[in-house]
């Protein structure tokens, strides 16, 4: 198994010295790369009061710049509304700068205001995805290539310099419903399951990913983003980390996103309900043992871990710090 950070840079309630969150965000990346983690991750929204960072591949470089081994990555570019071009160009910038430690992970989006920031229909974000999918991948290859499309029209275009990853940077896709994770197997190098999503379902989802993957000629890769905290118990896990995991999924719950479409009319909106087979929590025995049970159900062999949260803007630096290193010392090596 390998493991990663996704960071959600953000400040609540209105955005201010967010300097000093991504200052954070950094020395946390560069202690998890001196933790054994393999990777930090980075999203992407817009107009969000709590200011959300809208830029994730400029916080990548950032990163990348402060640390020497670690991947940088995101989850997710919101791809309908980029020039594919234009972020094949960036990613390729990137992927040079760090020599070759970029993951572009993609998604479609889901929130109305990233899509109005740019006056993008939401109703053409599905085939301007897959467009923009293809045209990436063209890019790429750095041979000469023309495009007619729905959305572009391309004529002889040829993308230089090349990646430094060859042949390209690996192309992730997050995906929570049915019709995207079966996209995501016809044309990513890994579906990606949201932190949020329980265990029974990220289990169908695989097979609907591994099934599509496998009629698309692709093999099959499982990245699992976990909403997860580790302390010196569990009570200790749950008073630090819970406030924040909650004040997200409320967020959820009500904006009725698709893991939580399932849950009982009625359902208590609390941890205890929600935290068995979605979160992993506790001391590190049990964020091991859980590991490797998600692991076993899912065939996943990457886990990305949701520390820091938008939409509390917590835990607190120096708490993240400690279970960086505690997931380091005591949760890692015994993860293989």
């Amino acid at each position: 198994m390998r493991f990663g950070l996704y960071s959600s840079i953000a400040n609540p309630p209105r955005g201010e010295h967010l300097e000093r969150s991504i200052d954070e965000v950094i020395a946390e990346a560069q202690l998890a790369e001196a933790s054994g983690f393999d990777s930090c991750f980075f999203g992407e929204h817009h107009q969000d009061k709590d200011g959300f960072l809208p830029s994730p591949l400029i916080v990548a470089t950032a990163v990348a710049a402060s640390t020497r081994r670690l991947n940088v990555g995101t989850s997710v570019v919101l791809l309908p509304l980029h020039h594919p071009v234009r972020l094949a160009e960036d990613v390729i910038t990137l992927d040079l700068v760090s020599k070759g430690r970029v993951i572009l992970g993609v998604g479609i989006g889901y929130q109305a205001a990233d899509f109005r920031a740019f006056n993008v229909p939401m109703e053409h974000r599905v085939t301007l995805f897959e467009e923009s999918v293809a045209i990436l991948r063209q890019c790429w290859t750095g041979e000469k290539f023309s495009h007619r499309g729905k959305h572009y029209t391309l004529e002889d275009v040829q993308i230089r310099p090349r990646p430094f990853q060859q042949p390209s940077p690996p192309l992730w896709i997050g995906a929570s419903v049915p019709a995207a994770v079966r996209r995501a197997g016809v044309l990513a190098d890994a579906f990606v399951a949201t932190p949020s999503t329980s265990l029974q379902t990220v289990m169908q989802q695989v097979d609907t990913y591994t099934a599509a993957a496998r009629n698309a000629g692709r093999r099959p890769r499982v990245v699992v983003m976990r909403d997860a905290w580790v302390a010196g118990s569990r009570a200790e896990a749950e008073a630090v980390y819970g406030p924040e995991v909650m004040t997200a999924y409320r967020y959820y719950w009500q904006n009725r996103l698709a893991e939580f479409r399932n849950i009982a009319p009625g359902t208590e909106f609390s941890l205890a309900n929600l935290a068995p087979d979605r979160l992993v929590v506790g001391d590190p025995e049990t964020c091991i043992r859980e590991f490797h049970r998600w692991k076993e159900a899912t065939g996943a062999d990457y886990f990305l871990l949701r520390l820091r949260h938008a939409h509390s803007g917590g835990p607190p630096h120096p708490k993240i710090m400690d279970a960086i290193k505690l997931f380091g010392d005591q949760v890692l090596p015994h993860c293989t």
